[in-house]
């Protein structure tokens, strides 16, 4: 929010949240740099003094975008994973979280994959640390996975989070919301990277998680 800007009313608040969602749309056609506040005024139906209210620059609107992308699917995931004990069942979550969250916000997905370069200064180092702090939580998830299973070291667990993050983000380039359920791909997402990472087959998931199509 522009720095000038008061706290926002819940009305306010769903109006911030369109327009983030309109941005994402945006950057994710043309791309950051071929967009513009302009582009965002037409197509939100919004005047410019109007966006000007919520964001003081072009940046920080692809700021706020990763940004509450980034908090939003990070806080699930630790509401999920709290008491949960087994690792291959933490790293379900993990999967099933992230498609869940951006098989509903692609355009959101694809301008975190894309669009983080375009970012400098503060914005860049605060999304950074979010990036890393996902990252991080993902390779303890994998450690704890590798130990319990008695996996051998198929990769490093850099590689295999990268591996895993450059899997589940993939879907931004062929998903098409409607065509299989998120859960389900999220599953089928799971079964690849666990076979691969551990070796063998993982445990069947639990009741209501995706089946085979």
């Amino acid at each position: 929010m522009a720095e000038h800007a008061p706290s926002l009313s819940a009305n306010q608040e769903e109006k911030l949240e369109r327009l983030l969602a309109t941005a994402a749309e945006i950057f994710a056609e043309k791309g950051y740099h071929h967009a513009s506040i302009r582009d965002l005024s037409r197509r939100a139906g919004v005047s410019l003094s109007g966006i000007y209210y919520y964001f003081s620059s072009k940046e920080e609107l692809l700021f706020m975008i990763q940004d509450r992308s980034l908090r939003t699917v990070l806080s699930e995931l630790k509401r999920k994973l709290a008491g949960v004990d087994r690792p291959e069942e933490k790293l379900r979550i993990l999967i099933h979280n992230h498609v869940g969250f951006f098989a509903q916000k692609m355009a959101a997905m694809r301008v975190l994959t894309h669009e983080y370069d375009a970012l400098e200064g503060g914005y860049r180092d605060k999304i950074r640390d979010l990036r890393l702090e996902y990252s991080n939580l993902c390779t303890e998830i994998l450690r704890d996975v590798r130990r319990s299973t008695g996996a051998g070291d198929v990769a490093p667990l850099n590689v295999a989070t990268s591996a895993l993050f450059g899997m589940m983000n993939s879907i931004h380039a062929g998903y098409q919301a409607g065509t299989v359920p998120a859960e389900r791909l999220a599953e089928h997402l799971y079964r690849l990277f666990v076979g691969g990472f551990i070796g063998h087959r993982p445990r069947s998931a639990s009741v209501g998680r995706g089946a085979d199509s």
